[in-house]
């Protein structure tokens, strides 16, 4: 049990209002007491991602009671723990008020802002939003004129397959991934369509009378999936990566993994890494690829569950060459591709995601991840991804304008971290990334941790044991708030 009593004097209303300094005082003391008491925590084996989480709540719930000013919480409590971009709190601007450069306009021209909804400074018309809303009327006119009516049970749960198609297309479009919309699968957001996909091949090992099957995990990665393979009841292999290697699973730790355990039947990939912020090149997985290519040629078909969530923040010439090395039709029929808009396109709250399967075999009998779990997919729901889909085929150029934000806010948050460590040498290594993704993963000073650096600058970020690493890395995001400190 984590106590709250602070004995931090509280500022009263019948005396004189305290000065700035003086709240940024009282704020670093609860900063102080507050780390005294989550540390232990954290030490005991609770999740870090949680623990920093709770730790900046009850620290902003503190100040508040205390009447602490907006403006000292902002700058003394920065949490860079959660990964998603909130659009409503987009304050840069570049250049001219309404011009390309101002971000502040994407959560209009993404049709998350209301019409007139002032955005710091934005006043939105929600031409979009109302735009998505009157789309997805004409969608179920579509629908029903193809005798597709989603207001009665899909019996596959699987979703329409007008949506499937066009997924499908923009896959053999984009990455030249070509495969059906009867392998394509609609879930709700990449997250679901993992773990339906975990279900559904977990079924399948089963009715082949396999029922000691594992997945091999690389370290550092996004632990989500650990969690949801363990509850399928899938062995798991970590195999940890080095600084050296970017942190990325290279040829000879796959195929030593792979010899030692036999029983890995499926290995998670984030093709461009969560938490690192670093991307496969299309050698290194050409070269992953050939390890599991003499595999196969031993009789050993093992799977790969391709996780594409950032697949799309990056440069676009990279990102299709890393795709094209999954063309090959021995490595496509062994892979199972996972998509989302959530990180590409800042929909995090629409939860639009699918499964490509490159196997049509491996897809019909996967299909039960889906069928068991859920009568089916939700029609409002559907209707709305198609609109959304539409959208963002008529106004490519958003893509770039978000890959621009992306990359904006990167560097100006890389630029933070550099000049804080020559104010106060906190990191061994400010990592700078492969240009995609929404995060900053570095590399602090011996005898430093998350809780030393949220001490001594505010800042929240998650520790690697997060991510199955050591606590000597830190992973920030650049999504939830901008960079605020003034750079030189």
């Amino acid at each position: 049990m984590i106590s709250h009593d602070t004995n931090v004097d509280s500022p009263n209303s019948s005396h004189a209002p305290l000065s700035l300094p003086e709240q940024r005082r009282i704020l670093k003391e609860l900063r102080q007491k507050l780390l005294l008491q989550y540390r232990p925590v954290l030490q005991q084996g609770a999740g870090p991602i949680r623990v920093m989480a709770r730790m900046v709540g009850d620290l902003e719930k503190q100040c508040r009671a205390l009447n602490l000013s907006q403006e000292v919480i902002r700058d003394g409590i920065i949490n860079r723990t959660i990964g998603d971009i909130d659009l409503r709190k987009v304050i840069e601007c570049e250049g001219e008020p309404g011009g390309p450069g101002d971000y502040r306009m994407l959560a209009d021209e993404l049709g998350i802002a209301l019409p007139g909804e002032n955005i710091n400074g934005y006043t939105a018309s929600g031409e979009a939003y109302l735009w998505l809303r009157e789309q997805m009327l004409e969608n179920e006119r579509f629908l029903l004129s193809q005798g597709i009516d989603l207001r009665i049970y899909d019996i596959l749960g699987v979703g329409n397959l007008v949506l499937r198609d066009w997924l499908a297309q923009d896959m053999r479009r984009k990455w030249t991934i070509d495969v059906p919309a009867e392998q394509l699968y609609l879930s709700l957001g990449a997250m679901d369509g993992i773990d339906k996909t975990f279900r559904g091949l977990r079924n399948m090992f089963r009715e082949q009378g396999d029922n000691e099957v594992a997945v091999l995990f690389p370290a550092p990665g996004f632990t989500v999936p650990d969690w949801q393979a363990r509850s399928c009841g899938y062995r798991l292999h970590s195999v940890p990566t080095s600084e050296r290697a970017h942190f990325k699973l290279t040829p000879p730790q796959l195929a030593d993994a792979l010899e030692t355990n036999p029983d890995i039947r499926i290995v998670y990939l984030t093709v461009t890494n969560n938490p690192t912020a670093f991307a496969y090149t299309p050698d290194e997985l050409n070269a992953l690829h050939d390890v599991l290519r003499q595999q196969r040629a031993k009789g050993r078909d093992t799977l790969v569950l391709a996780d594409l969530a950032y697949i799309g923040t990056g440069k676009p010439a990279e990102d299709r060459a890393r795709m094209e090395t999954f063309n090959a039709p021995d490595v496509l029929r062994s892979t199972i591709f996972v998509s989302s808009f959530s990180k590409t396109h800042t929909l995090t709250g629409e939860r639009f995601g699918w499964v490509t399967v490159g196997n049509p075999e491996v897809a019909g009998r996967i299909g039960a991840g889906w069928t068991n779990s859920m009568a089916s997919l939700p029609s409002e729901w559907q209707l709305r991804y198609m609109s959304y889909y539409q959208f963002l085929q008529k106004h490519p150029e958003l893509d770039q304008k978000l890959r621009d934000f992306y990359r904006l806010r990167r560097e100006r948050f890389i630029a933070q971290l550099q000049q804080i460590n020559q104010e106060q040498p906190l990191f061994e290594q400010v990592y700078n990334d492969d240009d995609a993704t929404v995060y900053n993963w570095s590399k602090l000073r011996e005898g430093e941790d998350a809780f030393s650096l949220f001490e001594k600058t505010g800042i929240a970020g998650v520790p690697g044991s997060g991510f199955g690493y050591t606590d000597q890395f830190i992973r920030f995001s650049i999504g939830v708030i901008p960079v605020l400190r003034k750079l030189p």
